[in-house]
């Protein structure tokens, strides 16, 4: 009995189903287009009436030109990590300058719940196929419009539209920053930068493995560093109180070996920011320099490394070319194509061009960059290029310390204590050698070599190196005594010259005064 009934109900159902198919197909037949839109519209309107939910769609392209919506790209990102726990039917896709290989979203038609601050909310993917295909340059938009739409509960239209809305965006954009694949930049010349698909940037994948667990440095000043660079990253509402371009100058200077270009590497692992690494020798004047500055994102860090060396910046060009002048062809032609050849390769870069370029107008586009320079003589730059408020922060980057020594140990021995220890301790006070050389020392060089080898390695090193230095003390000492030897036996002889001189002009005069 209950079968018959079951089935008499499943037969009705069907009957049912198919008379409202039969129906809409003869609505989209005969009715004309007018009257359905007509109906559509005001049938939509009689069921929102009814119903107590609110509906938001989010389109994939959006534009003339159909460009891609960065707000659907934000979303499909938000809702990546949901519907690969949550929803049934996924599809993968390959995201591009992302370190993961694809990102699972929501298949057309599935639907995710979400939570926030206690409010549960429905996104639901969608696509809408035309009935006429239409010829288009863009293929993704060839094949229906997707879109993404958000249902709720009509009494929470105000925390969506305020506030659930935007932290969706604002978190879709923050796992995309972290989950990019990292660029490192770099500036090319200024005649490669016409011609279709030409590039002020070159770049490619930075996959520098240095990070501050293993940079060789005291560990209070990298909790110093560290501390520095997460209150700059979060600090974008402060530094529009305060009334200052969200950026910070960095001066990295010290000996050649000492970790310059490694402590970039270990801040742009820490911040997950993009390098451009700026060759001032290619740019030819403060306007291509502007140009390149226009050109760089946002999360980056600008690199300018052997600032002294770079450029000219303290005059010292006029000079040099007045020396040269001496030398320069007295045949026209000749000289007129020298001219034009050294035109040709020099740069026009000024030092007010470039104090421009770190905290002039034109630096605050863009915001949350960090502009690092490095050096090896901090004495031969110019006072105003490194003042604060450039140069914020200055970081001594000097001669290995113990400290130093340890982190190399652990890193390239797996070694946190050892006898030998103690004796490198002593040799590292007494020793200068830069964390470069005592890393070259502590490699293994063979696969007969373990730890104790490496150390004894380091051991004699240092001796080395003591002792060079200590004759390398005494020779400066000899030099030093035969200079001021030489500059006294000068100066006896001046005298010398000087008495003789005073003496035969009193001797004239006494003979004149005998003539009289």
């Amino acid at each position: 009995m209950m079968t018959m009934m079951m089935g008499d109900k499943w037969a009705q159902l069907g009957s049912v189903v198919g008379s409202i198919m039969f129906a809409w197909a003869m609505f989209n037949q005969y009715f004309p287009q007018q009257l359905r839109d007509f109906i559509l519209k005001y049938g939509q309107k009689f069921v929102g009436f009814l119903s107590p939910n609110i509906h938001i769609t989010f389109h994939e392209f959006s534009g003339e030109y159909f460009k891609r919506s960065e707000a659907y790209a934000a979303i499909q990102t938000y809702l990546s990590d949901k519907s690969s726990m949550n929803a049934k039917n996924l599809k993968a896709e390959v995201v591009k300058d992302s370190s993961q290989s694809v990102i699972l979203s929501m298949a057309e038609n599935e639907e995710v719940t979400d939570e926030f601050e206690g409010v549960k909310l429905l996104w639901a993917s969608m696509k809408y196929t035309p009935r006429t295909q239409s010829f288009s340059w863009y293929p993704e938009a060839a094949d229906g419009k997707r879109y993404y739409k958000l249902t709720f509960h009509k009494s929470k239209r105000e925390f969506v539209t305020r506030t659930y809305i935007r932290h969706v965006l604002q978190e879709g954009k923050e796992i995309t920053v972290r989950n990019r694949q990292r660029k490192l930049y770099t500036n090319n010349p200024s005649q490669n930068w016409h011609g279709y698909q030409a590039r002020k940037w070159s770049h490619v994948a930075f996959e520098h493995p240095s990070t501050f667990d293993t940079l060789a440095m005291e560990s209070e000043k990298k909790e110093e560093i560290k501390n520095d660079l997460t209150k700059f990253s979060q600090g974008k509402e402060y530094y529009k109180k305060i009334g200052k371009a969200w950026k910070r100058g960095y001066l990295l200077y010290g000996p050649p070996g000492t970790g310059k270009s490694t402590m970039i590497a270990a801040m742009a692992d820490f911040l997950k920011y993009d390098i451009y690494d700026l060759e001032l020798t290619t740019v030819k004047d403060n306007t291509e320099l502007r140009k390149l500055l226009i050109e760089t994102t946002s999360k980056s860090i600008i690199v300018i490394e052997d600032i002294d060396c770079s450029l000219d910046l303290t005059g010292q060009r006029k000079k040099k070319k007045k020396k040269v002048e001496e030398e320069e062809p007295k045949d026209p032609v000749s000289k007129m194509a020298k001219d034009e050849e050294e035109e040709s390769n020099s740069t026009k870069v000024t030092l007010s061009g470039l104090l421009n370029f770190i905290d002039g107008i034109w630096s605050a586009i863009g915001g949350e960059r960090l502009i690092i320079f490095t050096t090896n003589h901090l004495e031969k730059l110019d006072p105003a290029l490194i003042r604060r408020g450039r140069m914020d922060k200055h970081i001594e980057l000097s001669y290995c310390c113990f400290q130093a020594f340890k982190v190399l140990a652990k890193n390239y021995l797996d070694v946190d204590s050892h006898q030998l220890f103690e004796t490198i301790g002593h040799l590292l006070e007494e020793t200068n050698m830069t964390p470069a050389d005592v890393a070259e020392n502590l490699m293994p060089k063979s696969l007969n070599e373990d730890a104790d080898t490496c150390l004894k390695n380091l051991i004699e090193a240092l001796e080395t190196a003591k002792e060079e230095a200590r004759k390398k003390a005494e020779e400066d000492m000899r030099l030093k005594v035969e200079k001021e030897e030489k500059e006294k036996q000068q100066v006896a002889q001046e005298d010398v010259k000087v008495d003789e001189s005073l003496a035969k002009e009193v001797k004239e005069n006494c003979v004149e005064v005998v003539k009289g």
